[in-house]
């Protein structure tokens, strides 16, 4: 079993000051076997019948209760908050974990009635940090969902997330009371992949698929609110120049990515024309799990002139930024070196599959992706 020890550390924090803590992340990333970690008195799962019917009264079920208390699959039972309140109020012996695998409702229904309550951690499949930096290239290929990154070989993960996928469209979705076929938003996915690591122009993509703005709007917000997509927003800095405004499109996990594009090796993916802009996702992706900030805080930044950095934030007053370039040895490059006058830059890295680290310039540096550590990204 691989130990979660960052995660596990974040939740013992929250629980010991919020007398509710959500765990919200995609189908099958480990959220209820971190939760049984904390040796819960009482553990409901709203997927399980048995557990469901004890809850048809649920205050009668849970008043009497003590110690923590965990519910699994929250957004099933979405009446369930406002008692959370009440009953959070007025038993201070109580104290409550509840995992949920559709971020948007959930926050939504939670925040209305739990406010200053509840806080929230999420639990994508494994980091870096997890499985160590040696297997990196295993994480790349295979993604991040524990079964995947842990089956046999490459083809027992192909097959397992080629089944997550035909689940999650053919009974995740309508569960959340979304009635879309799931062939169409299967075809929608994988068109999303060729635009994987671009900026969205929602009207061109809604003339390939052939529907309106309004609809490809809906289904990436379905596919963003249940972690199966992320949308990184453009920064607005006002510095003279002309700037992109679109957001950038990203699927998430990588082994989702490459099985919906039909990639089951190593060799697959070397040979593929998304190659780079698979280990752009990838790299990104494992960067923000480092760099510890919510989606909304991050951001990419692009003129149309063609300077631009992949990812960039604020924090401890400063400005920061990454790049990611597939490559043996990167250089600094004038859009780079724009980037960090235009954005004024504390630093930049310039992340890479490469081994060694080195300085690219007084602000900027190349780093390998195994070298992203907990320690990163602020220099000493």
């Amino acid at each position: 079993m691989i130990a979660r020890n960052h995660d596990k550390s974040a939740l013992r924090k929250l629980l010991d000051e919020f007398p509710v803590t959500a765990i919200l992340g995609p189908r099958q990333s480990g959220k209820t076997t971190l939760a049984r970690e904390f040796a819960a008195q009482h553990f409901f799962d709203l997927e399980n019948p048995t557990d469901h019917a004890m809850l048809a009264d649920a205050k009668l079920a849970l008043e009497p209760l003590s110690g923590l208390i965990v519910i699994d699959e929250i957004q099933r039972v979405p009446e369930l908050f406002p008692l959370l309140r009440h009953l959070v109020d007025t038993r201070r012996d109580q104290r409550y974990l509840i995992l949920g695998s559709a971020s948007r409702d959930l926050i939504r229904q939670s925040s209305e009635s739990l406010a200053g309550r509840i806080a929230y951690h999420e639990l994508s499949g494994f980091s870096l940090d997890d499985v160590g930096a040696p297997h990196w290239r295993r994480l790349w290929l295979r993604g991040g969902l524990p079964p995947s990154f842990t089956a046999r070989d490459d083809a027992q993960s192909q097959r397992w997330r080629d089944q997550y996928i035909a689940t999650f469209l053919e009974r995740d979705i309508p569960q959340l009371g979304i009635s879309i076929p799931s062939a169409t938003l299967r075809r929608f996915w994988i068109m999303l992949c060729h635009y994987h690591g671009q900026v969205l122009n929602y009207a061109e993509f809604s003339r390939s698929f052939g529907v309106s703005d309004m609809t490809v709007r809906r289904y990436l917000d379905i596919l963003e609110g249940t972690f199966m997509v992320r949308l990184l927003q453009p920064w607005h800095a006002n510095i003279g120049k002309r700037l992109v405004k679109r957001p950038k499109l990203y699927v998430r996990d990588s082994g989702l990515l490459h099985t919906l594009m039909s990639i089951g090796t190593e060799r697959d993916l070397m040979s593929h024309n998304k190659l780079g802009a698979s280990w752009e996702g990838f790299a990104i992706d494992v960067a923000i799990r480092s760099i510890g900030k919510r989606n909304e805080e991050l951001a990419f930044w692009a003129t149309h002139s063609g300077a631009e950095v992949d990812l960039f934030w604020q924090a401890h007053g400063r400005n920061w930024a990454v790049e990611v370039k597939y490559a043996s040895g990167p250089k600094l490059t004038p859009s780079m070196t724009s980037a960090i006058e235009d954005l004024d830059l504390a630093h930049l890295w310039v992340l890479y599959p490469g081994e060694k680290s080195y300085a690219l310039g007084r602000q900027a540096s190349a780093l390998p992706i195994a070298s992203i550590a907990p320690s990163w990204p602020y220099p000493k």
